[in-house]
């Protein structure tokens, strides 16, 4: 096994991922997060940066849903860092930062395209 895959700065990653989904969709009041999937989460080596990447289900990278969802995401990061402070314990709380994901939508792309290519 990879000694990498199990660093710190990994699991505690995988950890804010898991935390973050269940406050977003459990905990949030604000409807629009309950359209997100979180698709990755990365954190700097001292752990004092987290990018946290997201998915909107149904919406593509251009439509202005994103940027409001990603507006809130950025209003509520106080609550979410308090919240991921109080239960992963950690001694740093990192600053989150949220990066819309366009995997997921590009992927959908490729695989429509091939259906197509397949179906002639």
């Amino acid at each position: 096994m990879n000694q990498q895959n199990f660093s710190r700065p990994t699991r505690v990653a995988q950890e804010i991922k898991k935390t973050l989904a269940d406050l977003l969709l459990r905990e949030a009041k604000d409807p629009r997060f309950h359209k997100i999937n979180l698709t990755d989460c990365k954190i700097s080596k001292d752990l004092a940066v987290a990018k946290v990447h997201f998915a909107l289900i149904g919406h593509n990278q251009d439509d202005p849903e994103v940027a409001n969802v990603l507006q809130a995401l950025d209003k509520a990061k106080g609550y979410l860092r308090s919240e991921l402070g109080r239960r992963l314990k950690l001694r740093i709380v990192p600053d989150i930062r949220f990066y819309y994901d366009s995997a997921p939508e590009h992927a959908a792309y490729i695989e429509d395209l091939i259906n197509k290519a397949l179906n002639k």
